[in-house]
């Protein structure tokens, strides 16, 4: 086994359970020295040692998104422990807010999701960015939803798609930033989960999904070449419209 500082370095936030621990999973099997970042570090460490006991591929680490003093913590951390940041999952996410509607939703759980799926991915990388930057192949994926798409909105889950569309636009706007800097930044929908998990897309139709399949479809954009696609959304590698 080639020593961690060796290997690339994938940080995934949200990585103790459904898509995330699926995209640890996987990342893992590809060579990937990968931190599996989870709010409770308790359910991180059980999650890291479920998939990886020996624990060669997979370190759990205590990240809360939405809290700004841990993000720096992290950074330092990562910077210790690695030396360097390949690859950066925003997987961390709120679930939809199923049953409410724009015109009379209470707004906290708005600001939530917000400061979550939105200012969460803008801080970590933020954050890892100066890392970043001194990989050879420089990867950012922000994982999405088919509900953050303006083109398909229809009503509803306002929280949650408000949040979304605003992390796609977040994309965009690091796509473009970053393009001279070699860093492929890409919003993904891993889709919609058979046990109807709130990750993914918010729309059902085509029927459910499993977690290895909606992971492919992020680590797709993990393992894109340099040169590739960037500021696009996407599902297993086809367009989806903003």
């Amino acid at each position: 086994m080639p020593a961690r500082s060796q290997l690339p370095v994938a940080v995934v936030t949200g990585g103790n359970r459904g898509i995330g621990l699926e995209v640890c999973r996987q990342l893992a099997a590809l060579g990937y020295a990968v931190v599996l970042g989870s709010r409770d570090l308790r359910k991180g460490e059980l999650a890291a040692k479920e998939i990886d006991p020996e624990g060669e591929r997979i370190t759990p680490c205590h990240i809360e998104v939405d809290n700004s003093l841990n993000i720096e913590a992290l950074g330092e951390w990562v910077r210790e422990r690695f030396g360097r940041v390949d690859v950066i999952v925003n997987n961390a996410s709120t679930p939809p807010d199923q049953w409410a509607i724009a015109g009379n939703t209470d707004l906290s759980p708005v600001a939530e999701a917000l400061d979550i799926n939105l200012f969460g991915a803008w801080r970590v990388t933020q954050t890892l960015l100066p890392l970043l930057r001194s990989s050879p192949r420089p990867r950012v994926v922000n994982v999405s939803s088919e509900g953050g798409s303006i083109a398909l909105m229809r009503g509803g889950r306002p929280a949650y798609s408000v949040s979304k569309a605003a992390l796609n636009a977040l994309t965009r706007l690091l796509a473009g930033e970053l393009y001279r800097d070699g860093i492929l930044v890409n919003a993904v929908c891993p889709g919609w989960m058979s046990d109807g998990a709130a990750q993914g897309a918010a729309d059902a139709r085509g029927g459910g999904r499993s977690y290895a399949q909606g992971a492919a479809s992020v680590v797709w954009a993990v393992t894109l070449p340099n040169g590739g696609p960037t500021g696009t959304f996407t599902r297993d590698g086809r367009e989806l419209p903003w």
